[in-house]
């Protein structure tokens, strides 16, 4: 039962899923307008990680071959063996989706089911379909995924979307980068051996420091921005800290473009979007 729970956990990227459900939450907290009932605010939650799900259990699939050839990625369910690579599965993972966007409409509206559905488009297919071995600016694109669950959210109270919630998902969109090529920079042979083509695979760590740097500038200094559309001061507090933190080991990792400084750079992006989540959520929740 173990085994199977972990490996469940792995091909369904739960940690991940649960994150981009939290993005949906933050989405509710800071839409401006009348407040959901609990049970839609649950549904709604539960469509996106299940949106959220299906997308990473696809990415398993389609990207078999590539995590057969890094060590980070060799343990994962379909390349042991552990679940057959086949068309059940597929069926499984395709019918998930169906089952989160219908029930993300059913239970709020179809504004709030559309954003589920692209989530996940954008980070089954967009990235690891069309973009993922092709380019670069994969995980640039890939950062979508994340930004479609923070408008669902907001969509879900309100499907004329307000300010806030929209340079939220502007915020999670300049966050994915930065993230991922710190986390590429670690792993800069793996993905070099497979033939991904990571940001600091082709133009270099000590480039993709640089283009980490400046997407957090922007991410850091837009995250304030909805100080002047209501958010208060536990909201700004939980950016300030945050995106000052990330900031800050942003320009060590420019100082220093190696594997160590890459790795608590992608540590502190984790920080900052956790706080920025939770702040978000508590300014609106707990204070509002």
């Amino acid at each position: 039962m173990a085994v199977l729970a972990k490996n469940l956990w792995s091909l369904f990227k739960l940690r991940i899923s649960l994150a981009i459900m939290l993005c949906a939450l933050a989405g509710i907290a800071v839409a401006p307008g009348p407040a959901l009932a609990g049970w839609q605010m649950a549904l709604l939650s539960f469509a996106v990680l299940l949106s959220a799900a299906s997308a990473g259990a696809f990415n398993h699939y389609v990207e078999c071959d590539l995590d057969a050839r890094m060590p980070r990625t060799r343990d994962r369910p379909f390349v042991t063996g552990y679940f057959h690579r086949g068309p059940v599965w597929l069926s499984v993972i395709l019918g998930l989706l169906a089952a989160a966007v219908l029930l993300a409409g059913l239970a709020t509206n179809w504004a709030a089911a559309g954003y589920v559905f692209l989530g996940a488009f954008v980070y089954g297919v967009v990235y690891s379909v069309w973009l993922k071995r092709r380019t670069w600016l994969n995980i640039v694109l890939g950062g979508l995924a994340g930004s479609f669950a923070v408008l669902a959210g907001a969509a879900a109270v309100d499907p004329a979307l307000s300010a806030t919630p929209v340079i939220l998902a502007v915020v999670l969109f300049l966050w994915t980068p930065p993230h991922f090529w710190s986390l590429a920079t670690v792993l800069h042979a793996q993905y070099r051996d497979a033939g991904v083509p990571m940001l600091p695979v082709v133009l270099g760590d000590r480039a993709a420091a640089w283009a980490t740097l400046a997407h957090t500038v922007a991410l850091a200094l837009l995250s304030l921005l909805p100080g002047l559309y209501g958010m208060g001061p536990v909201y700004l507090a939980g950016a300030t800290l945050g995106g000052g933190w990330f900031l800050w080991k942003s320009v060590l990792l420019v100082r220093d473009p190696g594997p160590a400084a890459a790795a608590a750079n992608f540590r502190a992006s984790l920080i900052q979007l956790t706080l920025l989540l939770l702040a978000a959520m508590a300014d609106r929740w707990l204070l509002g």
